[in-house]
């Protein structure tokens, strides 16, 4: 039954290989559940009370509520997909209710943060060409990391200043990308990725390890938080955040919401609002502008 969620997941819903394998773990934690606590029941008689006790006992591994809610979303989408199978009449899920979530604005860095972090990665190593080169995209063009790490060299059209980006449910979007990003990329592939023995598997990968395979996430984490540290920055540095810097750089000078929406790959236009919210000069300029009290 898994393996049939898994690929429903994957060929019907189209989501992503990440996000698969959370759901995946979900279910199965359920089961796993289920199999030590009430041996014998079979999912057609899984009820609400049955799902609460889960909750109960994913609660008391002391799991944060963002944990929670995933694994709650995960269980979800699996008897979604039990009841589409006709293996259940009824979706005991309906009324099952995630823990709240405290929202909070994502923290951005500053322009000039931004270019102390850059500018402390050092290029007299072959390596230095390649990570300037990745932070430059992830903030001309806000990629999320994984993005970055699965960008090919064949979706490349620097001559005309895009990339061509395969996102979430493996969704692609054409992103502009500035000239100096495009200028790194260049210098990376000529003074490093052409000296590399690649691997078969990765010859279409723009960013490579030292081996020639595809470079990790979690090398990519590692290297800006190194170069963070050089920086002196003290906030939290990870690659995400230099999504949230380009998204809220461009909002506050100006940049039309529907357009950074289309360059995030956000299907919705919400997501992307949080960004206004972090601009708190726009806001004090609209309160100046339209308050009569102000």
């Amino acid at each position: 039954m898994l393996s049939s969620f898994k690929a429903y997941l994957l060929l019907e819903r189209s989501m992503a290989r990440n996000t698969i394998a959370a759901y995946e773990h979900d279910a199965a934690l359920l089961l796993a559940f289920l199999e030590e606590h009430y041996q014998g029941l079979k999912l057609e008689a899984v009820s609400l009370n049955h799902l609460q006790h889960f909750l109960e006992h994913i609660n008391d591994l002391e799991l944060g509520s963002y944990s929670q809610a995933r694994i709650i979303s995960g269980v979800k989408a699996f008897f979604r997909f039990l009841l589409l199978e006709e293996v259940v009449k009824t979706d005991p899920t309906e009324l099952l209710q995630a823990p709240r979530l405290r929202k909070s604005l994502p923290e951005a860095l500053t322009e000039q943060e931004v270019t102390d972090i850059i500018g402390a990665i050092p290029l007299d190593k072959p390596e230095g060409h390649r990570n300037r080169a990745m932070l430059e995209t992830l903030y001309s063009c806000g990629l999320r990391v994984s993005e970055l790490t699965g960008l090919l060299v064949s979706n490349l059209y620097l001559d005309l200043g895009y990339l061509r980006v395969i996102g979430k449910g493996d969704k692609e979007r054409l992103v502009p990308i500035g000239e100096e990003a495009a200028k790194q990329i260049n210098l990376y592939r000529e003074h490093t990725r052409r000296h590399l023995k690649i691997k078969d598997k990765a010859k279409d990968v723009l960013f490579l390890n030292r081996l020639g395979g595809a470079i990790s996430r979690v090398m990519v984490f590692n290297i800006i938080k190194e170069a963070a540290t050089k920086a002196a920055i003290t906030k939290n540095v990870y690659p995400h955040i230099f999504r949230h810097s380009f998204a809220t750089h461009l909002v506050s000078n100006g940049a039309d919401l529907r357009a950074v929406q289309q360059m995030l790959g956000h299907s919705s236009i919400t997501t992307t609002e949080i960004y206004l919210h972090m601009d708190t000069g726009y806001l004090r300029q609209t309160m100046a502008q339209y308050h009569p009290r102000f």
